[in-house]
C-alpha cells in the first residue's frame, strides 16, 4: 500500500567550507540533517524552506537558488520530494534566546569530511546528495518554481466570464 508522498525543502547553509546541519530526534533515532521540513497548507516551496530554517536554527534565510529537486523513496514506503535551496543567512543575534522547533537537539557547523565521517547519523542519503551537487556547483534560478495560489473553480470562474 503506498504511503503517500511528502513534500519537503531543504537548505544548504556554507560558512568557510562547513554546513548548517541540525542534529534531531527522528523516528527514535539521533539524526543529522540540513534545515529541512515539509511545506505546510498555502505556502509556498521558498516559504517553506525560510520557515524551516529559522524554527530549526534560528538563522534567517533567504533562497537565491534551488540546488536540486529529489526524489527519494525511504524504507517505511513514504516517497519524499525535496526541492533543495542555497542562499544567504543570517545568524540569530549575540546573546538571544533561540527557541528550536521539537525534536532539534542542536545547530552545527560541519564539513563534507565530518559528514561523510558520520554517514551512519545521517537522517537520509539527501543530506550527502544535496550538498555535493551544491559543491559541484548546481544552482538553478528561483524562476524555474511557479506558485500557483488560484483555485480550480476560480480559474473556471475566470474562464466563464470571458
Amino acid at each position: 500500500m503506498a504511503q503517500g508522498i511528502d513534500v519537503t525543502v531543504a537548505a544548504v547553509i556554507e560558512r568557510d567550507g562547513r554546513f548548517l546541519v541540525v542534529e534531531e530526534l527522528a523516528g527514535g533515532r539521533i539524526v543529522l540533517n540540513q534545515p529541512a521540513g515539509h511545506l505546510e497548507p498555502r505556502e509556498s516551496l521558498l516559504e517553506a524552506a525560510v520557515r524551516e530554517t529559522f524554527e530549526e536554527t534560528g538563522y534567517r534565510f533567504e533562497p537565491k537558488h534551488v540546488v536540486g529537486v529529489y526524489l527519494w523513496q525511504a524504507e517505511s514506503g513514504t516517497t519524499f520530494l525535496r526541492t533543495t535551496f542555497c542562499g544567504v543567512h543570517t545568524p540569530p543575534p549575540p546573546g538571544a534566546a533561540v527557541r528550536l522547533d521539537e525534536g532539534i537537539i542542536a545547530t552545527h557547523w560541519l564539513t563534507r569530511s565530518q559528514l561523510l565521517g558520520r554517514q551512519s547519523d545521517l537522517r537520509s542519503p539527501l543530506v550527502l546528495r544535496c550538498l555535493d551537487d551544491y559543491l559541484a556547483g548546481a544552482r538553478h534560478s528561483l524562476d524555474v518554481l511557479t506558485h500557483v495560489e488560484a483555485s480550480l473553480p476560480a480559474l473556471q470562474s475566470r474562464r466563464a466570464r470571458r
